[in-house]
């Protein structure tokens, strides 16, 4: 696998994704909870194993993707975050900028951890694409991802619909938080 950059804050560490985080990663993606604004049903075990073949491919070809996030001093798993080109059909189109992403096992929800690692992968990507847009889309309804949003500088620039449900579109200028 490609060489993925860990990355280490206050209380958590960001490491590449692998299969020692597979069952925790598939407990987590199959929660009402989590799945809530995220495609709106839980994801089964192989849709799980999918998004970390997903996750190793990004790494691999295009020198960035998601990190599995662990609480130090726990080792706990907290959950995912990272960039990735899902080429997702949307109107308007991301057209090819990296999307940031994140989600957290619920245990972790409303302790700010959400906010924390979005800070470090955000920080990561104003080195990596420097100057460039990353953006990321997240269901109006889910406020508590738009304050995250928010906090990491994404602005909101649009409204859409993907998959038949809607969707808020945000930015952001690499360097700008």
């Amino acid at each position: 696998m490609a060489e993925v950059p860990s990355l280490t804050t206050e209380r958590l560490h960001l490491q590449a994704p692998g299969l020692d985080g597979y069952r925790d990663s598939a407990a987590m993606w199959g929660d009402e909870a989590v799945a809530r604004y995220i495609g709106g049903r839980p994801s089964t075990a192989e849709e799980t194993w999918a998004r970390l073949m997903r996750y190793v491919g990004h790494w691999e070809l295009l020198g960035f993707g998601y990190w599995t996030v662990r609480e130090r001093s726990s080792g706990r798993f907290v959950g995912e975050v990272g960039f990735a080109d899902w080429r997702r059909e949307l109107d308007p189109p991301f057209d090819g900028a990296p999307e940031a992403g994140w989600v957290l096992a619920p245990w972790a929800h409303g302790r700010g951890f959400a906010s924390e690692a979005v800070a470090a992968m955000c920080a990561w990507g104003d080195k990596h694409f420097s100057g460039a847009e990353t953006v990321c889309m997240i269901h109006p309804d889910n406020s508590a991802s738009l304050r995250v949003a928010e906090r990491a500088g994404f602005i909101a620039y649009a409204q859409a619909e993907y998959h038949g449900s809607p969707t808020v579109l945000l930015r952001r200028t690499t360097g700008k938080p």
